[in-house]
């Protein structure tokens, strides 16, 4: 507006970062959440892999499958368990391989995660909501740095 002196107002408060958090780029936070998440599904994967191998009686036994058995999805989730944690490990290394090997294994273990559900409904759900997070993340904010 006319006549206003807008160098004499007080800056923007919510745009103060604390200097701890100064050098971090953009979405570095949701990466390293991405990784984190990564990790920590892999492990819940490959212990619940282990269980379903074992015909535990942790999961429902009457469980129906479109296909395969509580067997054959416990080795499904126990490979894609092995393959987060690596992802993981290499998105801590800003790896552009292992981002997108997080992508695929995410989207690998949701549609595991569909598959699984008679046999597990509300973790099966709760784990497809992390992979479209890890998803989201990596996508939207693990791509490479622009040259200066």
């Amino acid at each position: 507006p006319m006549g206003v002196d807008t160098s004499r107002q007080a800056p923007d408060q919510g745009s103060h970062r604390p200097a701890a958090y100064s050098g971090e780029a953009e979405g570095e936070g949701l990466l390293s959440f991405a990784g984190v998440m990564l990790m920590i599904v892999s492990i819940v994967n490959v212990i619940g892999g282990i269980a379903a191998i074992d015909d535990a009686n942790f999961y429902v036994g009457s469980a129906a499958y479109q296909f395969g058995d509580l067997n054959t999805w416990g080795w499904v989730l126990l490979c894609t368990g092995v393959g987060q944690f690596l992802a993981g490990v290499g998105v801590f290394t800003r790896n552009q391989f292992a981002r997108w090997l997080g992508v695929g294994f995410a989207g690998l273990n949701m549609l595991a995660q569909f598959v699984f559900l008679p046999a597990f409904p509300l973790w099966c759900l709760a784990i497809i909501a992390v992979d479209t997070i890890i998803i989201y993340a990596l996508l939207a904010y693990g791509g490479r740095e622009s040259a200066v």
